[in-house]
């Protein structure tokens, strides 16, 4: 039997970088977990003389973080004396040959992470909420897809901390509509074909996100052609790789107010 068309269009938005600003939040969760880890390396005071502009360079290398436990690996290596440009050049290959040498494992790291942001929460959750922050006008665009269409996050974040700053932001979502990728480390494109098979007959499928190597994936992918795919103007990407969108006929190039408008109109 054939699927009953739906007039509703399905969304599946990243959060970190798409919804929140978390670098700050996360470059700090970062020094602490690692401080928890190397504490010979992060105890001394010439790590501390280097903490605050580790962390300036934090914001700097948030463009190539694919899951939140990489800040981990990023902190030690820009307090080592990394630098940014080699950072952004090829951190893929730089990640995996310090997990090998720092002999680390990406459920150990997630595990740390994690517990590392819980304990901040429970000893100040104002303050940890207070280190995230919403990108102007995108609550209400997450409010306006909520109540008219099918709304999904689709993140690397965990989801309790997904799920935590936006019920502080005033969109709540339930449980069943954030899926996080972060214990799996398997692809979002895996979601978005069971999101199209969850809702066969919708409008239309939309995917925004600010990782623009994460849209080229889903680009290449032919069983998610269905899917328009659309890159944001702010967040963690970088003019070039805005430059390269543009150039790309699967992926469109929004602003917060192209957002709002294509949420409205479908």
């Amino acid at each position: 039997m054939a699927a009953r068309a739906s007039s509703k269009h399905v969304w599946a938005l990243d959060f970190d970088g798409v919804a929140c600003d978390s670098v700050g939040e996360s470059a700090t969760s970062a020094w602490d977990a690692a401080a928890g880890l190397w504490p010979e390396l992060f105890a001394g005071d010439d790590a501390r003389a280097k903490k605050d502009s580790v962390l300036a360079s934090m914001r700097a290398v948030r463009p190539v973080i694919e899951t939140g436990y990489e800040n981990l690996v990023q902190v030690r290596c820009l307090l080592e004396g990394a630098s940014v440009d080699t950072i952004l050049e090829d951190w893929p290959t730089l990640l995996k040959s310090k997990m090998g040498a720092w002999a680390l494992e990406r459920a150990d790291l997630v595990a740390r992470f994690g517990t590392t942001r819980d304990a901040w929460m429970e000893r100040d959750l104002e303050g940890w909420l207070g280190a995230n922050g919403m990108y102007e006008g995108v609550p209400a665009v997450l409010k306006a897809c909520q109540s008219t269409q099918e709304a999904y996050v689709v993140t690397t974040k965990q989801a309790r901390f997904t799920a935590a700053l936006l019920t502080d932001a005033g969109v709540p979502f339930a449980d069943e509509r954030i899926f996080s990728q972060t214990v799996s480390g398997r692809p979002k494109g895996e979601v978005l074909s069971m999101l199209a098979g969850r809702h066969p007959g919708a409008a239309g499928y939309h995917f925004v996100e600010d990782k623009l190597s994460t849209l080229e994936a889903v680009a290449k992918d032919a069983g998610l052609a269905e899917w328009r795919l659309y890159l944001v103007d702010w967040g963690y990407n970088t003019p070039a790789e805005r430059a390269r969108a543009s150039a790309s006929s699967r992926i469109q190039v929004m602003s917060v107010a192209d957002l709002a408008a294509a949420v409205a109109g479908g």
